[in-house]
């Protein structure tokens, strides 16, 4: 978890809770040290962030601070709160849980009049078949997308055939309800598309992979067209 987003996480456990919790606590659930944790009070406090602490006592966050207000419309939050609803359905754990928090923050966030609006777009169902399992933390990967780390994978083709690939993660597509992760195969030496269901296990190496991710996409993008045309 990148610093910035720890720091929000930070503010939205305080803002969870009416009692304070310490130190030792809040640093458990974001798993970090403790003296990483003094750090990030340290600059939430010089970012003037009403946080009241007391030795023994614990990490409260002020009652007059809050979010400032979001300035949708109903159609727009009604499309978020129906696309954090899928996202809830579909997705691995992790990111449904977040998908669930966002609604969360969404019906505090807006006047209450358009609290029903949200409330009502994020329970419709919208699930049709069995969610597909898979074998690894999804978290993971997402983590090596953003930080551009290499994985290794060891994949199970169509025809029951195991490798072992190293693979550049650039993104995961949905189709209907499989997910795919897409990215450079060192391997192959080519873009391929990886159905995470078939992952069998997977390793995040602790060495990024070399060049710009955006020159990547575009080569996949260029790549995928002439696939299309050929």
């Amino acid at each position: 978890m990148r610093r910035t987003e720890r720091l929000f996480q930070i503010i939205q456990i305080l803002r969870s809770t009416q009692s304070p919790i310490t130190g030792r606590d809040l640093a458990n659930e974001l798993e970090i040290s403790l003296s990483t944790l003094y750090r990030d009070m340290a600059e939430l406090h010089a970012q003037r962030i009403p946080i009241i602490g007391e030795a023994g006592v614990g990490y409260i966050l002020d009652d007059g601070y809050d979010m400032p207000p979001l300035m949708l419309t109903a159609d727009e939050l009604e499309a978020a709160a129906l696309g954090a609803a899928w996202v809830a359905s579909e997705a691995d754990p992790s990111l449904a849980r977040a998908a669930r928090d966002l609604v969360s923050k969404l019906s505090l966030a807006i006047p209450k009049e358009l609290r029903p609006v949200v409330l009502d777009a994020s329970s419709k169902p919208i699930q049709t078949r069995a969610r597909v399992s898979e074998r690894f933390d999804s978290a993971l990967l997402r983590h090596a997308i953003r930080e551009r780390y290499r994985l290794q994978l060891i994949y199970k083709d169509r025809d029951g055939n195991t490798t072992d690939r190293i693979v550049w993660p650039l993104f995961i597509a949905f189709l209907d309800r499989t997910r795919y992760l897409v990215g450079w195969c060192e391997t192959k030496e080519g873009y391929r598309h990886f159905k995470t269901e078939r992952v069998q296990e997977l390793r995040v190496l602790g060495k990024k992979y070399p060049g710009r991710r955006a020159t990547l996409l575009k080569g996949w993008e260029e790549a995928t067209t002439n696939r299309t045309q050929g």
